[in-house]
C-alpha cells in the first residue's frame, strides 16, 4: 500500500501531503482547527447540495420550499439544520484559526503567501455566508439584504447605480434572489479551490508550531502522530456541533426569519447573523456611511499588513509578555464588538462601539509594531551589555 502512494501520480501528491508530511514535533491541539475547517467545508457543499435540490429560487415560493425542505421531505430538517448550523460552526473555527495565528505569529516570513491566501479566504466566506443567508427569504433576510447591499449607494458617483445593478432592479426582489442563489451555489467550489491554494502554501513552508522557531531539526510524520490527533478533535467537534443541530437549532439564528419576508413590514431591530456582527458594529460606530463601510472592510483587509508591523525578532507570544496581553485585550474586545453588534444604535452602546473600534484598528496599526520595536529594543540592548 506504501508502495501505490508512493508511485501514483495523484496519490503521491495525496501521500505527501497527509501520510509522508514532515511536520514539527511540539505542535498542539490550537493547530487542529485547520483540519476541522475543512470538515465544515465539506460539510456545507454536501448539505447546501441536496437542499438545492428541493429549493426554489422565487420570492413566492423561497420560503414555502424552506418550510417543505423542513416538513416534508425525508430528513430534510436535518440537512437544513446541519447547513444553518454548520456555517455558525464555520465561523466559530476560523475566528479561533485566525486568533491561533495571531497569538504565535503564524503570518511572519517565510509564511506571508499562506496568511495572505487565508485572509482572502476568510473574505469570500463572509460573502458566501451573508447571500446564503438571504435565501430562506425570511423577515431578517430580506431586510438584512436590503440594508448590506445598501452601503454601496455610500460609494461616490456609482453608488446608486452600482446598488441597483446588484438588486437587478430598483429593489430587492426576485432578480436579487435568483443571482444570489446562483452565486451561492457557486463560490464555495471557488472557496474550496482557494482552500487547495492554501494547503498547497502551507506545505511549501510546513507549519509553525507554539515556540515560534525553525522545526526543521526534529519533524515526525503528519501520519499516525497528528492524523489520530486531528481525529480526535473531529470527534469532539461533531458532538459539538451535534448538541446544536439536535438540542439548540435555533440558538444562534434570528427569530424573525421565521417569518416570511414583507417588504411593508420593518423589524424592530435589523441585524446579521452572529458572525457579522463584530463587522457591524464597526459600521455603525463611525456617522458617516462612507466611512463606516470603508472601516468595515477594512477591519478585514487589515490582517493582511500583520506580516508588515511584525516588528518583533520573537515570533511566538510565547516569549512576549507584552504582546501577549495586548494580544488578550484584542480578543476580549472582539467579544466586546459582537456584543455591541447585536445591540440598538443608541446611547450608550454607541459610545463604547467608537471607542471599541478605535482600539480594533489601534491594535493593529500601533500596538504591534509598537510592542515588537520595544521587545526588539530590549533584546539588543541586552545583548549589548
Amino acid at each position: 500500500m506504501s508502495r501505490i502512494l508512493k508511485k501514483d501520480p495523484i496519490l503521491s501528491i495525496v501521500n505527501g501531503m497527509i501520510v509522508d508530511l514532515a511536520a514539527p514535533s511540539n505542535i498542539s491541539y490550537l493547530w487542529n482547527f485547520g483540519s476541522l475547517l475543512g470538515i465544515c467545508l465539506v460539510v456545507q457543499i454536501l448539505t447546501g447540495v441536496f437542499l438545492a435540490m428541493h429549493y426554489t429560487a422565487h420570492v413566492d415560493l423561497a420560503f414555502q420550499s424552506v418550510e417543505h425542505i423542513m416538513r416534508d421531505v425525508n430528513k430534510g430538517w436535518l440537512i437544513r439544520y446541519l447547513h444553518a448550523n454548520g456555517a455558525s460552526m464555520f465561523f466559530i473555527m476560523v475566528y479561533l484559526h485566525i486568533a491561533r495565528g495571531l497569538y504565535h505569529g503564524s503570518y511572519t516570513t517565510p509564511r506571508k503567501l499562506l496568511w495572505s491566501v487565508g485572509v482572502i479566504i476568510f473574505l469570500l466566506m463572509m460573502g458566501i455566508a451573508f447571500i446564503g443567508y438571504v435565501l430562506p427569504w425570511g423577515q431578517m433576510s430580506f431586510w438584512g439584504a436590503t440594508v448590506i447591499t445598501n452601503m454601496l449607494s455610500a460609494i461616490p458617483v456609482i453608488g446608486n447605480e452600482l446598488v441597483q445593478w446588484v438588486w437587478g432592479g430598483f429593489s430587492v426582489d426576485n432578480a436579487t434572489l435568483n443571482r444570489f442563489y446562483s452565486f451561492h451555489y457557486l463560490f464555495p467550489f471557488l472557496l474550496a479551490a482557494l482552500v487547495v491554494v492554501h494547503l498547497l502554501a502551507l506545505h511549501v513552508d510546513g507549519s509553525s508550531n507554539p515556540l515560534g522557531v525553525s522545526s526543521n531539526v526534529d519533524k515526525v510524520p503528519f501520519h499516525a502522530y497528528y492524523s489520530y490527533k486531528d481525529l480526535f478533535g473531529a470527534v469532539l467537534f461533531f458532538i459539538f456541533f451535534a448538541i446544536f443541530v439536535f438540542y439548540f437549532p435555533n440558538l444562534l439564528g434570528h427569530s424573525d426569519n421565521y417569518l416570511e419576508a414583507d417588504p411593508l413590514v420593518t423589524p424592530a431591530h435589523i441585524q446579521p447573523e452572529w458572525y457579522f456582527l463584530p463587522f457591524y458594529a464597526i459600521l455603525r460606530a463611525i456617522p458617516n456611511k462612507l466611512l463606516g463601510v470603508i472601516a468595515m472592510v477594512a477591519a478585514i483587509l487589515i490582517l493582511l499588513i500583520m506580516p508588515f508591523v511584525h516588528t518583533s525578532i520573537i515570533r511566538s507570544s510565547a516569549f512576549r509578555p507584552l504582546y501577549k496581553k495586548a494580544f488578550w485585550f484584542f480578543a476580549a474586545n472582539f467579544v466586546l464588538l459582537t456584543w455591541l453588534g447585536g445591540k440598538p444604535a443608541e446611547v450608550p452602546f454607541n459610545l463604547i462601539a467608537q471607542i471599541s473600534t478605535f482600539f480594533y484598528f489601534f491594535y493593529f496599526v500601533v500596538l504591534t509594531p509598537l510592542i515588537g520595536w520595544l521587545e526588539t529594543s530590549a533584546v539588543a540592548s541586552y545583548r549589548s551589555k
